[in-house]
């Protein structure tokens, strides 16, 4: 027996298939909702590593740039012809320097009296500091870093008792730190 289909009938079995493919449709974009990191998430974690990163590099430059220094020149100075093993020691005379960055404004005022033929001239000017960073953390902007000088290198190598190899080590200090002389020292070591 076949059944006849009234229009109430198609109705609800078109909502009942329209209901069930909803439901499909938002679990599906659920899923993907809860797949997908959040953009607030990420910048949170890189903006505690970048912070504790900056913080070892800013520890990490200003414990070793002497230490890189002085392995460098270490491992030059082993290749020369006779200096063998040698070590290497040096002084900074202070620490690395900012240079921050200044706005500068500059006035200038020529008046000129009726009377005479004389005009004066007046200038004047102020400074004020570029500052970088938004909302309530507002740090100079450093436009560039100076290393710190060098005061002296002392260099204990094998064969510092032969004044050959004396004179190239200390114009090999000379040429790369441009270091007075009399503030270099190479020894034999024992």
């Amino acid at each position: 027996m076949e059944e006849k289909w009234n229009g109430k009938q198609i109705w609800r079995e078109i909502k009942g298939r329209k209901n069930s493919w909803l439901i499909l449709l938002l679990v599906g974009v659920l899923l993907v909702v809860i797949a997908l990191p959040t953009s607030e998430r990420k910048e949170e974690g890189t903006k505690e590593e970048g912070e504790e990163r900056l913080a070892l590099e800013g520890q990490w430059q200003e414990d070793s740039y002497e230490q890189q220094l002085e392995t460098r020149l270490e491992q030059t100075l082993a290749k020369v012809r006779g200096v063998g093993k040698n070590s290497v020691m040096i002084t900074l005379s202070s620490s690395a320097e900012n240079v921050v960055e200044k706005d500068r404004e500059m006035t200038s005022e020529s008046i000129k009296e009726r009377e005479s033929t004389d005009t004066s001239k007046r200038s004047t000017s102020s400074e004020t500091s570029v500052y970088t960073g938004g909302t309530g953390e507002e740090t100079p902007y450093v436009s560039k870093q100076l290393s710190p000088k060098i005061e002296g290198v002392l260099v204990v190598a094998e064969g510092g008792d032969d004044p050959v190899v004396v004179e190239n080590i200390t114009e090999a200090v000379q040429a790369l730190f441009g270091v007075d002389t009399h503030k270099i020292k190479v020894m034999k070591s024992n």
